[in-house]
């Protein structure tokens, strides 16, 4: 995409500015990569939830930050207008201060813009040294996958006056730690819209309330890609599965029924270079 003006942090705080609804997906892979940055997508999250929509695993917790760079990289290659915003994976900040600003760094080396990790005010400092390090900071708050079960499973965040204190509390610390911005997910609306107005950073919505900056969901969400789970959150605009499993059947029938491939797709030798090779074949079985 030649001529492409980048989308920048800066940019980002423009949009803010304008109240310009930032629009964020997740995505995992290079050709989905490409249509989003030509549909306008603003950002893509690099998001660990690869490990069930695209390796099958129960939830996020196995994936590793080989797999995420792996799977960075591939957007990479295909998004060159995108924020890109590579996700942390479990453990791979919370053992150690040390340990979070090497990963980060590590996402920014093949080329992100910046990293989410989930927490709140317990990983301030975690935030604040990455920031340090000069690598932008998206916190995550409300539903935490990595932490499931402490939440009691996936269940809607902040219902109750004490919980939703807690997470704005959250945002206020992670604010005041440097981060960029915080994505609240599967949290009342009220809630989302109270950390909207409290906060000056920038505030993401995926299961949240409408003033948020920006909303996400998943490409699995919005392509109609999802077999297992599906929050209530997630809006479906197109059904690829239902066009993917007819592709199968039909190419299926096709090549058992001698349909496929037909001449068209068919190539042949040189004219009068069959006959040559079938006489070599017959004069060497004669030898």
């Amino acid at each position: 995409m030649q001529g492409v003006q980048k989308v920048t942090l800066r940019t980002l705080h423009q949009m803010k500015q304008r109240k310009e609804k930032i629009v964020w997906a997740v995505l995992y892979d290079w050709p989905t990569a490409v249509l989003a940055d030509q549909a306008g997508v603003d950002m893509i999250l690099v998001g660990d939830s690869v490990a069930m929509t695209m390796l099958g695993l129960p939830n996020t917790l196995p994936i590793t930050m080989d797999v995420m760079l792996h799977h960075a990289q591939a957007v990479i290659r295909g998004a060159k207008r995108a924020f890109i915003v590579g996700d942390m994976p479990f453990m791979s900040y919370q053992a150690s201060v040390e340990d979070a600003v090497r990963n980060a760094g590590e996402f920014m080396r093949i080329g992100c813009d910046a990293i989410k990790l989930e927490g709140g005010e317990a990983f301030a400092p975690t935030v604040r040294a990455i920031v340090n390090a000069g690598i932008p900071v998206i916190g995550h708050l409300g539903l935490t996958p990595q932490s499931t079960s402490m939440l009691g499973g996936y269940q809607v965040q902040g219902r109750d006056a004490i919980s939703a204190k807690r997470i704005l509390d959250d945002a206020l610390a992670l604010e005041e730690a440097g981060a960029m911005g915080v994505l609240l997910e599967n949290v009342a609306a009220e809630l989302a819209d109270l950390v909207a107005a409290k906060t000056s950073f920038l505030t993401f919505s995926i299961g949240g309330g409408m003033d948020s900056d920006g909303q996400l969901l998943l490409s699995h969400d919005i392509l109609g890609l999802t077999l297992g789970l599906k929050p209530k959150f997630a809006k479906t605009y197109a059904n690829i599965a239902e066009q993917i499993r007819a592709a199968f059947e039909q190419y299926g029938r096709e090549v058992k029924e001698r349909k496929y491939p037909s001449e068209e797709y068919l190539a042949h030798m040189r004219e009068g270079e069959h006959e040559k090779l079938v006489k070599s074949l017959g004069e060497t079985e004669n030898q």
